[in-house]
């Protein structure tokens, strides 16, 4: 059995029912989601839309490819015809890019609000205000190509594991809050493979997955 087939069913032995688990395969060979494909592996996350795109030509038609990375508008396009799911959506300027994109392919794309939960400057996503007025705004009420399904949030990068599940708590508490305005938001994508049981613990539905099945990244 292969390394990456090994890790990947490590991995998703430990996830519950109710836990999707996307596999982060950005800088990786095509070899390497060929083989977590082979293993069942369906859902694979890439943080640039070039690279995901090349992948999507060359790669099984029945993969759900989410785009887990910032997305700037003017990329939009070129994902439109195929992605499944943008997971970093942080302004409403994004989720009108993304709704006329998909117009033109007569598709809908699932997409989730990436809210701030980290400590540091440099981590995207929005507020809790910001979150809220968004899904309360008339035009996004009558965006037909997009569908706000769920929330994104990353943790800190940090060895205080305190910190990091008071995060996770409190994106899970915004979650709540907003699904009982609108109950369509059922997916919480939070964790990743340094943190993900802990985001499992305090309620996430999805986590995305990168080292922990394909192994340390080389960026070189």
């Amino acid at each position: 059995m292969s390394f990456i087939k090994t890790q990947l069913l490590t991995v998703k032995k430990e996830l519950p029912n109710h836990v999707s688990l996307v596999a982060v395969s950005k800088t990786k060979p095509m070899d390497n989601l060929q083989q977590a494909y082979d293993a069942g592996q369906r859902i694979f996350g890439e943080n640039k839309i070039q690279e995901m795109t090349t992948k999507w030509e060359e790669l099984p038609k029945d993969i759900q490819w989410h785009m887990i990375g910032h997305v700037q508008t003017n990329k939009v396009k070129y994902m439109a015809p195929y992605v499944n799911t943008i997971h970093a959506v942080d302004s409403l300027k994004l989720l009108k890019e993304i709704n006329k994109q998909a117009q033109k392919h007569h598709r809908v794309i699932n997409c989730l609000l990436q809210v701030k939960i980290a400590s540091e400057d440099q981590k995207f996503g929005l507020s809790v205000i910001e979150t809220t007025q968004i899904l309360a705004h008339p035009e996004v009420k009558n965006m037909q190509n997009i569908h706000i399904n769920g929330l994104m949030g990353m943790a800190t990068f940090t060895e205080n594991t305190t910190q990091i599940r008071q995060e996770f708590q409190l994106l899970k508490n915004t979650f709540d809050d907003l699904q009982s305005l609108y109950p369509a938001l059922t997916v919480l994508s939070m964790g990743m493979s340094g943190d993900y049981p802990i985001a499992i613990d305090c309620g996430s539905t999805m986590v995305r997955i990168g080292s922990a099945i394909f192994g340390a990244r080389n960026y070189n």
